[in-house]
């Protein structure tokens, strides 16, 4: 293996595993309660929403246009939309509703699994969605070490310390829901995984006749799937346990602190390359 790519795959690995950092402050702590859980499946809503839009929606328009970036985001929000149609919602038991009348104990356990059902499906879109964004981060810092040890060293510490929120908005929700520190943690390790993954694509798979048009689309429909599994799984379980007024303080405030921390990733690539 070329030693360029040893060192680009090095220095992805280094902000692929701060998901695990991330994960590790969910699992050191005690299972939150349902407020609490709501709002942080705010925050990560913040989180993903800032991505699709300010990110990924936002460089495909640039790159390829308005329309053309327009389509390709709205294709991802349709085939997301047709995919989750075929995905069964999480529901209580038959005749759920009599045994809560009979013995309320018993009402309470069925709810408590159900949101732990509902908060594991969300938790594992956050992951799909988080391995998805990272991947081209990992281009990236492909990119940005070819150029230089020192360009390529300054990225990876940019997106290591971009990607530890990631790494708790994954981990918390599959936390809560199967009580395991080990899948929470694996689930949040292995969505940073995605990074040295797109270094090895980039450098091995199509490194002369990756179609950047193509790639800024794919990224643009990313984004619109992202969207959609936002708006569609993770605010309404924000909304119900935490409250609209709490949950939108929350999404608001995980949208700034990513915007902020895309920024400062912004400024520490060279000025002919962006993410």
């Amino acid at each position: 293996m070329d030693s360029q790519v040893m060192v680009a795959l090095g220095l992805s690995l280094v902000g692929g595993v701060s998901t695990s950092i991330g994960a590790l402050f969910v699992i050191l702590n005690r299972t939150p309660n349902l407020k609490m859980l709501g709002l942080l499946q705010g925050f990560a809503a913040g989180l993903m929403l800032s991505i699709s839009f300010l990110d990924l929606a936002h460089n495909a328009i640039n790159s390829i246009g308005f329309l053309k970036g327009n389509l390709w985001f709205f294709a991802g929000v349709v085939f997301f939309a047709v995919v989750v149609g075929f995905i069964p919602e999480p529901t209580l038991a038959p005749g759920s509703e009599v045994k809560n009348k009979k013995n309320g104990v018993e009402g309470r356990q069925d709810t408590m699994r159900k949101h732990r059902r509902q908060v594991l499906f969300s938790g594992i879109i956050t992951a799909v969605g988080i391995s998805l964004h990272n991947f081209p981060e990992g281009m990236a810092v492909f990119l940005g070490s070819m150029k230089g040890l020192r360009v390529g060293l300054n990225l990876a510490i940019a997106i290591a310390l971009h990607n530890i929120p990631e790494g708790v908005a994954v981990a918390l929700p599959v936390y809560f829901a199967t009580q395991s520190k080990w899948k929470a943690f694996k689930l949040a390790t292995l969505s940073g995984f995605a990074e040295p993954l797109g270094v090895i694509i980039v450098a091995y798979v199509f490194p002369s006749n990756l179609n950047p048009e193509i790639l800024e689309g794919l990224l643009g429909s990313v984004g619109g799937v992202m969207a959609f599994l936002t708006l569609h799984e993770m605010l309404p379980l924000a909304f119900d346990y935490a409250g609209p007024k709490q949950a939108v303080k929350a999404v608001f405030f995980g949208m700034a602190f990513m915007s902020a921390s895309l920024y400062f990733l912004e400024i520490s690539l060279p000025k002919d390359m962006s993410l």
